[in-house]
């Protein structure tokens, strides 16, 4: 009996023992995610503090220790899922999750500029994305130019570089205007170095999103992207739309855009863009200079697309476009002086663009083609010069993927000219072939690597070797960290901001100057839910042997020179973005901040960038209806900014600009009244726009640093037909 009693006891200690050790012990849970019978690829799963990745058939494995355990499903575009399972020691138990799908922040986007064409969520590479909805928002606000788009952007700003004929280029990150590439579908069918007056030449009806890289990308672009790329991708057609804008302002401006679209039937689509903008000049301060240059421009644009299904596809493009644009004085008004001076600008450009891919077996072939030329004919009070600018490309590239790696290696030849009449010292001919690659490694499902490199061979300055190396880290409770640094080059050429403005006559023959080379990096956190969506970087770049324009040192005391700098020009900063979207409700802030310095041009002591406010924010609210319209109202925040030779101040002051957009549907029609500057900011309302006496430089007006239009009031209607 006591033998037995003994027994039981042994028994019953050795069940508890192995018990405990049994709940010690993990288990693997494989969870199955799935959505209207497809596989759902990077939902997170997490359980306590363990979290993993669905893979590319919607798996992914979890190791828990034994019991009950809640399972948490997320995916952007899907509803979250919970589940409880009860986990068995040493054994495997496979759970399937369906996930709903919900309406969310932004849509599917791919992006396009980066090469491997990744959804933007998959892209180690920060690339800011301006979708459809913000397109059509800012092209019934200004449906004849993009400088609004993108001036609205984070990070971004739109610098008028000559007040009297109104050009403007983007800066990027407080680098200036010339460092930044504008493509449009990859090309750049504007030229390898986009004049300061491209932005106001390009209407954005057409456009279905827009890509920005910020910061150094000539990995990827060469020599003309060392601050940043802003890719125009045009809209695909989906359904056959007529669609015709007018608009008119409250300064004497008029717009006409024609759009039609025919999506494909038997393996073609065709889009065509026409417009026809006109604007009186206007003096709106009464001092008889022109606040508001007047123009009158044409364009058209047809674009083909073919697709085969089964991987072959053409993109053709063609464009025209024809301005004539007037500045400077008004009627028998004159300059301290004494004298008149009016500026004038004829532009004459066409353009032809290809991108053909080609599946061959398991990988992708792609080519790319395109030429531009432009002429004109500036007008400079009595001075003229006639000129001629042609920038030709071509690309082959060959893409695949296997085992984790997204690869791409091509080679590109890329030819800029410019023939002057009048000036034809500064005639050249750059020809610059390249080759490059770039590899994407997913390793596993909680980060992607990306190497890009590329070598530049110059025929003027010379071989270039430019990486660039980025990394997508996926963090727990979907967060997700993006870093990348890299190295780029800009080859001078005789046109900077104050060039363009003043022409290059007085200018003295380049000689002995060293390419500007650039290194950047950055580093982001980002948030996101299903109507949150929340990002925060910081950033920062070195320019070494940037260009400067100067008196000249020798010569007649009107001569001008182009020089390197005697030290690097070096930029950091912070931005800040928040998206919330509620049904028909969406709300953007943004946040930027910039500390730029560079070396003066004369005394060679280091001063803050002119023109590059240190901190700028929006808030952008609006409510859209797909059936009945849209209200917009936006706030724009400019802090202050140093200033250049400006004889009045030497620092601009702070303002606020204030809008309100309002569209209303009334079946085919929609009609829009849209009100700008509402609190009627105005620079000459602090001092005049006009110098006293000629800058050094030519110019007899002082730099753009607040609007000079003062309160705008446009309205129009929109038609599908």
């Amino acid at each position: 009996m006591r033998f037995s009693l003994l027994f039981i006891l042994l028994f019953m200690l050795a069940i508890a023992v192995t018990d405990g050790c049994a709940q010690g012990r993990p288990g693997i849970v494989i969870v199955e995610v799935r959505s209207k019978s497809r596989p759902v690829e990077q939902a997170e799963i997490s359980a306590g503090d363990v979290a993993m990745i669905t893979e590319a058939g919607g798996e992914a494995v979890l190791e828990l220790p034994a019991g009950a355990v809640e399972l948490t499903i997320e995916r952007f575009g899907f509803k979250t899922q919970r589940v409880r399972v009860t986990v068995l020691a040493d054994s495997t138990i496979r759970v399937t999750v369906d996930l709903e799908p919900e309406v969310v922040l932004k849509q599917e986007i791919t992006v396009t500029a980066t090469r491997t064409e990744q959804r933007i969520e998959d892209e180690p590479l920060h690339v800011e994305v301006l979708d459809q909805d913000e397109v059509e928002e800012k092209a019934l606000m200004t449906p004849g130019d993009i400088a609004m788009l993108l001036n609205e952007t984070g990070g971004l700003r739109v610098q008028v570089t000559s007040p009297s004929l109104g050009a403007a280029n983007v800066r990027v990150q407080g680098l200036r205007g010339r460092y930044t590439q504008l493509l449009a579908d990859g090309l750049p069918l504007y030229g390898g170095q986009s004049g300061a007056i491209g932005l106001l030449q390009i209407p954005p009806l057409d456009l279905g999103q827009v890509e920005v890289i910020k910061g150094v990308a000539s990995a990827l672009y060469g020599s003309s992207a060392l601050g940043g790329v802003v890719n125009l991708v045009s809209r695909r057609p989906k359904q056959p739309e007529r669609e015709l804008l007018l608009n008119r302002t409250s300064r004497n401006g008029t717009d006409a855009v024609l759009w039609f679209a025919q999506p494909r039937t038997t393996g073609y689509a065709y889009t065509l863009l026409g417009g026809a903008h006109f604007q009186n000049q206007t003096d709106v301060d009464g001092d008889g200079w022109a606040d508001l240059p007047g123009y009158r421009r044409g364009t058209l644009r047809p674009r083909l697309m073919w697709d085969d299904g089964n991987g072959r596809s053409l993109f053709a493009t063609i464009g025209a476009m024809v301005e004539d644009r007037e500045g400077g004085t008004i009627g028998n008004a004159l300059v301290p002086d004494g004298q008149p001076f009016a500026e004038e600008l004829r532009t004459r450009r066409f353009d032809a663009g290809l991108v053909g891919r080609f599946l061959v077996g398991s990988r992708v072939v792609s080519v790319r083609g395109s030429m531009m030329t432009q002429a004109h004919r500036h007008r400079f009070g009595p001075v003229v010069e006639r000129d001629r600018h042609e920038t030709w490309f071509g690309e082959a590239a060959m893409s695949g993927t296997k085992a984790g790696h997204t690869w791409v290696i091509g080679s590109a030849l890329q030819t800029d000219l410019y023939r002057s009449r009048d000036v034809r010292r500064f005639n050249y001919t750059y020809i610059v072939p390249a080759v490059f690659a770039q590899d994407d490694y997913a390793i596993g499902s909680r980060a992607t690597l990306s190497g890009s490199t590329r070598v530049d061979m110059h025929s003027a300055y010379g071989a270039f070797f430019n990486p660039r190396v980025s990394a997508l880290i996926r963090l727990p409770r979907q967060f997700t960290t993006r870093v990348s640094t890299g190295t780029g080059v800009f080859a001078p050429s005789p046109f900077t901001e104050e060039t363009e403005a003043v022409g290059l006559s007085s200018l003295s023959p380049l000689k002995n100057l060293q390419a500007e080379r650039a290194w950047s990096a950055s580093g982001d956190l980002g948030w996101s839910n299903s109507n949150v969506e929340l990002n925060g970087s910081i950033f920062g770049s070195t320019i070494r042997h940037p260009v400067v324009l100067r008196r000249a040192r020798a010569g007649a005391p009107e001569e001008l020179e182009i020089v390197n700098a005697s030290g690097p020009t070096r930029t950091v900063g912070s931005e800040l973005l928040a998206r919330f979207r509620r049904r028909d409700f969406r709300l953007v802030l943004t946040h930027t901040s910039v500390h730029s310095t560079e070396i003066d041009r004369e005394q060679s002591f280091r001063q803050t960038v002119p023109l590059t406010p240190k901190q700028t924010a929006g808030i952008v609210g609006s409510w859209e209806k797909e059936a009945r319209g849209r209200v917009s109202i936006e706030v724009f925040y400019t802090g202050r900014q140093q200033l250049d030779e400006n004889p009045y101040r030497t620092e601009g002051p702070p303002y606020w600009i204030f809008g309100l957009l309002i569209e209303r549907h009334f079946g085919p029609v929609r009609l829009f009244i849209n009100a700008e500057n509402l609190s009627d900011v105005r620079q000459t309302r602090y001092d005049r726009l006009i110098r006293p006496q000629r800058n050094f430089d030519g110019r007899w007006t002082v730099d753009a640093w607040a609007p000079l239009e003062g309160r705008t009031i446009n309205g129009g209607l929109r038609l599908n037909f």
